[in-house]
């Protein structure tokens, strides 16, 4: 049985009554919304202590126009009923806190664990609000950092490609001679390898299509410094992959971020010093491989309900139809 919602509009259309009409006299008559016990401060935040788990994830999301509210669930319902325990206007760690703290600390102390992203204030967040909580960095967002600081190389090496064939065409032009560019052996030009480079960097090589491995081997030929980056990117995600032990993990982390400092590669700094403001946390994960998965999933059914929906005219009632559902 699907059990998606479904909007006003989408009913009124198939009724071939007026949608708007039809959501008005649902808000204003056929639900308890204006009973709604949160309804004074809904567009504010609404919280949910029964929900409260001993395993939870932090994230962030934007309803309207880009206004960010923090959501806190509880993984053990899966992303169903039962799976809302907070939402809160904007990302201030002060802000967030304050609300959390209407949750007796006697309940908030039973928490074990909580999954995030590597922001500072959400970090913040969880290490206040939950003082018995292990706080795991969602590991799907230390490998982002690293795929993203190899774009970055290959992104730079693109736009030197192009800056070098604006001078060759306008030096063609000014010899008065056609402009012929390099074409390789796959058929690419040098800026379309790089520009058709870019899905190949995110797999792993087992993965490559034959196309995608004749591509490489040209791109790597001709540019070594992504090929040992890519190296890197890959010996990270082996990392997560295939250890199951902290020590282990450890030990680990530890070359890669040796191997990392002595490349020399600008764009992985940041990747490295990420990886330093939060190694702890990061090694948390080898504990019960953890990740905020759930937290990303919750999010993405939060943008499918609103575009359901046609976009959030009214925050406090959107947050009312969610809270039926998943709260």
């Amino acid at each position: 049985m699907d059990t998606r919602p479904v909007s006003c509009s989408s009913v009124g259309d198939f009724y071939q009554v007026d949608g708007k009409q039809l959501e008005e006299q649902y808000r204003d008559y056929l639900s308890d919304f204006h009973d709604w016990e949160q309804l004074l401060h809904a567009n504010e935040w609404i919280l949910f202590e029964q929900n409260l788990g001993t395993h939870l994830s932090l994230d962030e999301t934007a309803l309207s126009q880009g206004e960010l509210y923090t959501i806190l669930t509880n993984k053990a319902a899966k992303g169903r009923k039962g799976a809302l325990v907070a939402m809160i206007r904007g990302t201030r760690s002060e802000t967030v806190r304050a609300i959390l703290e209407k949750i007796p600390l006697k309940k908030r102390s039973k928490v074990l664990e909580v999954t995030l992203d590597m922001a500072a204030t959400m970090e913040n967040i969880a290490r206040f609000s939950f003082p018995n909580a292990r706080l795991v960095t969602d590991r799907f967002h230390v490998q982002k950092l690293a795929y993203d600081a190899l774009q970055e190389m290959r992104i730079r090496y693109r736009w030197e490609a192009i800056d070098q064939e604006n001078k060759e065409i306008d030096l063609a032009r000014e010899t008065g001679q056609k402009y012929i560019p390099e074409v390789l052996e796959n058929g690419d030009t040098l800026k379309q390898l790089l520009a058709r480079s870019r899905y190949l960097l995110f797999k792993a090589q087992s993965k490559w299509t034959s196309t995608q491995h004749a591509r490489a081997e040209i791109l790597f030929n001709r540019y070594p410094c992504l090929e040992h980056a890519y190296k890197l990117v890959m010996q990270l995600g082996n990392i997560y992959h295939s250890v199951k032990h902290k020590g282990v993990a450890f030990s680990r982390l530890a070359k890669w971020y040796d191997q990392v400092e002595k490349s020399g590669f600008q764009s992985f700094n940041v990747v490295v010093r990420s990886i330093q403001s939060h190694y702890l946390n990061i090694l948390n994960y080898f504990e019960n491989r953890s990740t905020n998965a759930s937290a990303e999933s919750f999010n993405a059914k939060i943008k499918a309900f609103r575009a359901s929906f046609r976009g959030v005219r009214n925050v406090s009632f959107f947050l009312f139809r969610l809270s039926k559902i998943y709260a």
